[in-house]
Formats: structure tokens, sequence, C-alpha cells
């Protein structure tokens, strides 16, 4: 598995294990949860994604037991968690409203949930989940060099940011952020061509990709031409559809990591399928016709 270096102290592998949807399992005890984690191991996954919000605010606690169970774990993995929404659910449940909190004040209690949840020292990676309309750059910056500065947190970045909301926000801090997280996918690729990946690109900063595979939606229309192609590919390299469809993203020269949520066992033993797929550039441009549904003028 190739490795992404984001800093001179953090290195992730090249594909993310996404556990947004790890509370969703009907199986999440921490042996599950474990073997989860170990098959990505095997592959040279290391990077696990989380978000306090994910499972209702639940996710994070999920994997903490399974770390407590198999602590061993815990210096095999990076762990990169997210903060800033605040939904009614869980420990928010008393809320009026889904709002966005870049308080330095939630930004700290943020961290120490993550971190007693989990059951770990360090945050390798903490993100700010969305763009906060609200943001006041001079707090949620300092906030955020204080976390790092701290040791509690590695290093920091965003997800969702467009342009705007990155130069604010670090024209604010010391700290460097290192990463955007941002929805891309065959059937989601305005970031290729509205400025997110162009941006980051020319600033030698790795994109994630969230929802690779568009929310399954690459594989709702049996019928379509861009799934019998991505079929068609991925049999002559001996992989499925969506290790075709993940290979994409990763042939851009931006260096993009995407993010692969997924709870079967036998799809998470397959992550890695798409590090083997070969896509030259006809081929890119072939699949990305067929997602926009008209040749590039």
């Amino acid at each position: 598995m190739d490795r992404i270096d984001l800093t001179p102290d953090l290195s992730l592998s090249r594909m993310i294990y996404g556990m947004w949807r790890l509370g969703d399992d009907d199986d999440t005890s921490p042996a599950h949860v474990q073997a989860k984690i170990e098959s990505c191991l095997s592959q040279g996954i290391t990077t696990m994604d989380q978000a306090d919000i994910y499972g209702g605010y639940e996710a994070e606690e999920i994997m903490g037991a399974a770390l407590k169970a198999a602590p061993a774990l815990k210096d095999q993995i990076e762990i990169v968690t997210k903060c800033d929404i605040v939904a009614p659910a869980g420990r928010y449940a008393d809320m009026r409203v889904k709002y966005y909190d870049t308080s330095a004040a939630h930004i700290t209690a943020s961290v120490e949930h993550s971190l007693r949840l989990m059951d770990i020292d360090r945050i390798d990676l903490l993100l700010v989940h969305r763009p906060d309309p609200m943001m006041d750059p001079h707090e949620t910056g300092a906030a955020l060099d204080a976390v790092v500065a701290s040791g509690k947190v590695g290093a920091v970045g965003v997800s969702n940011f467009k342009l705007h909301d990155w130069t604010l926000l670090q024209s604010a801090m010391k700290t460097q952020l290192v990463t955007n997280q941002i929805e891309i996918s065959l059937v989601a690729n305005d970031a290729f061509t509205n400025g997110d990946v162009a941006y980051l690109q020319e600033r030698g900063i790795k994109p994630m990709a969230w929802s690779p595979l568009g929310g399954g939606s690459l594989f709702a229309q049996s019928d379509s031409t861009l799934l019998a192609k991505l079929t068609e590919i991925g049999a002559s390299q001996d992989v499925g559809p969506e290790a075709v469809a993940v290979a994409w993203i990763m042939a851009h020269p931006a260096g993009i990591m995407p993010v692969m949520g997924t709870n079967n066992m036998t799809r998470i033993s397959r992550i890695a399928d798409a590090m083997r797929v070969s896509i030259d550039r006809q081929t890119w441009f072939e699949l990305y016709e067929l997602a926009n549904g008209s040749e590039v003028p």
C-alpha cells in the first residue's frame, strides 16, 4: 500500500477505511470491529476515518471499545476524526436545531470527548467537518493551534471547505492545514473543474475523497453504460467495478486519498484491489464522459 506524507511526522495509508457506518452494523462488538481493522491492516490500510457525529455520536465509542479490548492496535493505526457539527442526537439530544460550532470551547471539548471515547492519547489528524458561517477565524485558528501544541492532536485539516473557507482559516493559524476531505467520485466529479482540487494541487496538499463510490449510486442502475464499462475494465484486470471506480479517482495526479466505508467483511477484504488497477488517460476520459453523459468540449 502506498503512503502519503502529510507532515514530516504524519504518514497515512493511500486508502483509508471510513467508519461513518460503524454503528449501522448488526454486530458492533469489539471483536467484530477488531476484525474489520485487522482486515484493513492486512492490506496495508492503516488509517481509520472517524467523526464525532458518526453513528449519532456513537461510532467513536464503538471503535474505542475495540481498542480497549485490543490495545496493540493503537500503535498500528492512524486515527482521523472531525468536529463542529452539532445535531440533536446523542450527547446533544437536547439541542433545538442542527448547527455548526467552531468556537474554541467546542473544539477543545470535542477533542477531549474523542480522546476519551476512542481510548487514545492522541488524535493523529483532526478535521473541521463543515464550513461554519459563524466562524471567527482567529478564535478557531487559535484553538486548532492550541490542540496541536498540547500534543493531543498531531495535525489539523478541514472537510468540505471551499478555497475562501480554507484561506480565511489558514490566515489566522500558525499551524498549516494539511488536507481537505471533499466529495469526489465518478458521479460527483465537480471538484476536478471547480477549483477544489486545483487549489490543493497547486500547494502540494493531498485531498481526501469521501463517498468515492457515489454513495452506491454508481451501482443502482444495472443497465447503465458507465457500470457496464466499469465491469468490463474490472473483468480485464480481475477486480470488481468498485475497484475500477476508486482507481479512477486515484489515477488523478493530485494524489487523492479515497475514504472507503463499508461494514461488509468481504468488501473490506478487497478495498485494496483498487491499487492493482491501471487507468490510462483515454480510459480516464472515457469513464469521465460516460459519467457526465457527454464528451468533453
